[in-house]
């Protein structure tokens, strides 16, 4: 069974549960409602736990229970993932071939991801389907997948789809643990919860079984001491609020100094680290003023001048070479022109009767 703890094990008195079992089952079996609920099912009868504190923390307790809660009809669906090559009609045929040969006997609805995300696309459909399961599985290849498909509301009605490994070699034996078990779900927003133990259509030891299962379990596994809880009651979805155990104000102060415990580790953490981090400083400061003054320390070595030499004639003629000839102005050229002109004019044409001319004048 679950080992416990003696500072978190509970005084849980087994003949007031069965007190409180024999008065439950005589209030449903008098009123006409639950005749109508006991051809059917049966009606869930719930553990309603109130605590001294409230959980920082969300967490979730998983409960095996000796007496399974859900019967072989087919009241649990698994979400699969698309298997290669194969279409969602025979997915379904391949997994459901797979449970059976394990040796699973609850009827299980087998819905792949893609099947999902287009049949179940609408709204309506996503109600129908939260309201005809009472339990959700999913492989636990698809588990992160899923919340965006699946929508808020089975988060609000506690029916998210709990994770299974579906290539695991104990298969049935963690199916069947968390098909026939339930779970808690202890929340950080008030200081009660509620968990479903038992359903109308058991017999009284098997409903005293189980609840004192429960409380076993959810002493050993709370986050928080096992001594949190103040009260516990047995109630059905239609009777009153049994009481089953009751705590006393010893346990409070109990709580109270395990609260100042973990506050103290946590500051004595925090100082051993703020002592970390400051030694880490130091030191860091301690190296950079060593080099700092170790670079003052150091006597600059004379290092001789480079005059620079003059550069070769060949780049100066290449560098020359490269300018551009500016162009003529158009006024320079038009003065060149007219004094050729003129000086043309000036000098006479040396002619044959020029020439002949000369020699008889002479």
């Amino acid at each position: 069974m679950f080992m416990e703890s003696p500072r978190d094990e509970l005084d849980l008195d087994r003949s007031q549960v069965t007190k409180a079992v024999q008065a439950l089952q005589a209030c449903l079996k008098s009123s006409s409602l639950s005749q109508k609920l006991f051809e059917n099912d049966g009606q869930a009868i719930s553990l309603l736990l109130t605590q001294w504190k409230i959980p920082r923390k969300e967490q979730t307790i998983r409960i095996s229970l000796p007496h399974g809660l859900r019967t072989e009809s087919g009241d649990v669906c698994l979400f699969t993932r698309d298997e290669p090559r194969m279409t969602s009609e025979q997915t379904v045929r391949f997994y459901k071939k797979l449970l059976t040969e394990r040796g699973l006997k609850n009827a299980i609805e087998v819905i792949p991801f893609n099947m999902l995300k287009t049949e179940y696309k609408p709204f309506e459909a996503k109600r129908r389907l939260l309201g005809n399961f009472d339990l959700f599985l999913s492989d636990a290849r698809i588990r992160r997948r899923l919340p965006s498909h699946i929508g808020k509301h089975f988060y609000e009605r506690k029916k998210a789809p709990l994770s299974v490994d579906l290539e695991s070699k104990h298969l049935v034996r963690d199916m069947a643990r968390l098909i026939q078990g339930t779970s808690l779900t202890v929340s950080n927003k008030g200081s009660c919860c509620m968990v479903r133990v038992a359903h109308s259509g058991m017999t009284a030891d098997e409903m005293v079984e189980n609840v004192m299962t429960a409380v076993s379990t959810i002493s050993a596994k709370l986050a928080m001491t096992g001594k949190n809880i103040k009260i516990i009651h047995l109630k059905s979805q239609t009777s009153v609020a049994l009481p089953i155990y009751t705590s006393d104000l010893s346990h409070l102060a109990v709580v109270e100094e395990a609260r100042k415990k973990a506050r103290s580790t946590k500051g004595a953490k925090k100082r051993k680290r703020e002592n970390k981090n400051r030694e880490v400083s130091d030191l860091k400061t301690k190296e950079t003023e060593e080099e700092k003054d170790s670079k003052e320390e150091e006597i600059p070595q004379l290092v001789p001048i480079e005059m620079p030499t003059k550069k070769p004639k060949q780049e100066t003629i290449s560098k020359q070479g490269l300018k551009k000839v500016p162009k003529p102005a158009a006024g320079k050229g038009l003065k060149k022109t007219v004094k050729d002109t003129k000086l043309a004019k000036k000098t006479p044409k040396v002619t044959a009767r020029g020439l002949k001319r000369k020699a008889k004048n002479k």
